[in-house]
């Protein structure tokens, strides 16, 4: 599946679509590279599900926690993460097995600790600086 986002004013729009198109409270793992609009597009993947609280990401914080009207949504940003222990001491399983949303930037970090299903999200960018949007819902290989 591809979403395009040309201008940064259509990523409600494009945010609303991706979510019409995956399960409810699915775990999201996004892959891209730095600066390509993980942590904007999680934002606005939040305002959709109407989370009333100011998103930001929890680059130092590790998760951030927001409610919704559709439950807790969980953001990670697992960059500063060092190695699985440190993920692991900061109960990170919990979160996967929660039922809510999960949206994970730097999935690579805990790769053996990811559930068996969940939305691979790839981000790239396209012509004249649109970012491409792809996702993989295949179960993980082990």
């Amino acid at each position: 599946m591809e979403f395009i986002i040309q201008h940064l004013d259509e990523i409600d729009e494009v945010a609303k679509a991706f979510l019409d198109q995956h399960p409810s409270n699915a775990i999201f793992a996004f892959d891209a590279e730095m600066g390509r609009g993980k942590t904007t597009f999680i934002n606005a993947l939040c305002k959709v599900l109407n989370v009333e609280d100011k998103t930001s990401s929890p680059t130092y914080s590790l998760v951030n926690e927001y409610a919704s009207p559709k439950g807790n949504i969980f953001h990670m940003d697992l960059y500063r993460i060092n190695d699985v222990e440190e993920a692991l001491d900061a109960g990170i399983e919990e979160y996967f097995y929660s039922n809510s949303y999960c949206f994970i930037e730097w999935p690579s970090k805990i790769e053996e600790l990811l559930p068996s299903e969940v939305v691979k999200v790839f981000i790239n960018l396209g012509k004249d600086n649109e970012r491409l949007i792809t996702t993989d819902y295949n179960e993980k290989r082990n």
